[in-house]
């Protein structure tokens, strides 16, 4: 019976652990979002999606009207022994701009909003320390980032993921995806594997 009751602690640990390792970010379209994190040392595996509105709609046509309230984001699996959710935050404000409603660049709509949603209470904190922290600098001001708590995240179509690698050429990649990289990697290098 002990070591039973130890295999399920070991189990549930594990559980609690994985539920820990994951971030979920939106700030303009996913594939920009996607493409910020992807290269990020310590990030296993990123997945483009909605979340914020009911499955029902959870799809690039119906979100893509702006009228589901879901908002395009990212999932982001990391290994928090290699990076933290500081860093990633750290990323993400620097992936966009959270001082627009609705808006990024010519992405605009309610779907295009500046949100994370925060999957514990020590995520929420650190969010909320990290804006503090940006507006106390005057690094930007009037941050209208949303923090929500993460009830469901639905993962976009195929044709969604890995946007940015698989389609370099395509125009939206080359003029507004490859800058916001490059702005990355210049700024965070430390942070990129190449």
């Amino acid at each position: 019976m002990k070591i039973l009751c130890l295999i399920l602690i070991f189990f549930l640990n594990m559980v609690n652990t994985e539920q820990k390792n994951y971030a979920y970010f939106g700030g303009g379209c996913f594939w920009c979002i996607e493409a910020a994190f992807e290269n990020l040392n310590g990030v296993i595996n990123v997945t483009s999606g909605y979340s914020g509105g009911d499955e029902s709609t959870a799809n690039y046509k119906d979100v893509s009207s702006g009228t589901t309230k879901h908002a395009e984001i990212c999932e982001i699996k990391y290994d928090p022994d290699i990076i933290t959710f500081n860093t990633l935050l750290e990323v993400f404000f620097l992936a966009h701009d959270p001082t627009t409603l609705n808006r990024q660049g010519n992405d605009v709509g309610p779907h295009y909003r500046s949100i994370i949603f925060y999957c514990n209470k020590t995520q929420k904190q650190e969010s909320e320390n990290f804006i503090e922290k940006l507006e106390k600098l005057e690094i930007y001001n009037n941050i209208i980032t949303e923090l929500v708590p993460l009830q469901d995240f639905y993962p976009a179509e195929d044709y969604h993921q890995n946007y940015f690698t698989l389609n370099p050429n395509q125009a939206y990649c080359t003029f507004v995806i490859n800058p916001k990289i490059k702005k990355l990697k210049n700024a965070l290098k430390k942070y990129y594997l190449d």
